[in-house]
């Protein structure tokens, strides 16, 4: 059996996993999910966050060889933890996250889509170094197609993202391609475009990339079948 990390995208905590932890657990893994700096229960101040410290931050959480599952924003530090410390990342998922792309940050790669679905719902906070999710709009963006009571519960949750971490080029080189990754697809995404997650894995093996008939919280929408696919990917062979 596994033991997974769980890592957030922006404007989320470790909260967003609280229907897949007991998923994984109940198939025989180990499972925990963390705070990113300044999210969740996390206090470091927004001008002192940066995608360094996000990496640093998912290093001290590994315990052990370790699964490390990245969802949206988070697949740009989960690749420079890889890059930073390999030996202890078994494998990488994206969870309809940001696959890095060569000297880009993620900023730059997500104005790489054909279309910009999560930006009107953006508004930037009054200093400037944050962005928040309008509360009217998370359910179009984010919850859609998800249970009854989960706008509710995210919105009181949502934090304000820092911008900084997202855009700030990074370089990976011989120890990220070490490591083993996965892409999971959300093909009812309304953050991130489908059709641009399959441009992120047009040259991945077909082995390495399954799909979801989801929108961008599979965490939420089906739990059950997430962990079911996070366990198939992990297992020793796949």
């Amino acid at each position: 059996m596994s033991d997974f990390l769980l890592v957030h995208g922006s404007c989320h905590g470790a909260w967003c996993w609280r229907d897949v932890i007991p998923a994984l657990e109940a198939l025989g893994h180990s499972a925990r999910a963390i705070d990113l700096p300044g999210q969740g229960a996390d206090t470091t101040p927004v001008a002192e966050i940066t995608l360094d410290l996000y990496a640093r931050t998912i290093l001290n959480a590994l315990k052990g060889p370790t699964v490390v599952v990245g969802h949206s924003m988070a697949g740009y530090p989960i690749s420079l933890a890889a890059e930073r410390d390999p030996g202890r990342i078994t494998r990488l998922i994206y969870l309809c996250a940001y696959v890095p792309a060569d000297a880009l940050s993620l900023a730059e790669r997500r104005r790489q889509a054909p279309r910009q679905p999560l930006l009107p719902a953006i508004q930037k906070t009054a200093d400037g170094l944050a962005f928040t999710i309008r509360p009217e709009m998370a359910e179009a963006v984010f919850y859609h197609d998800c249970p009854p009571g989960t706008v509710t519960y995210a919105n009181a949750r949502l934090g304000a993202q820092a911008i900084l971490p997202q855009e700030t080029r990074v370089a990976l080189g011989a120890n990220y391609a070490g490591v083993p990754r996965s892409y999971i697809r959300c093909n009812d995404d309304r953050t991130i475009p489908p059709e641009f997650q399959r441009t992120m894995t047009a040259d991945w093996p077909a082995k390495d990339v399954t799909e979801m008939n989801t929108g961008h919280s599979p965490f939420f929408a089906a739990p059950v079948a997430l962990a079911q696919m996070l366990s198939d990917i992990a297992r020793p062979g796949t």
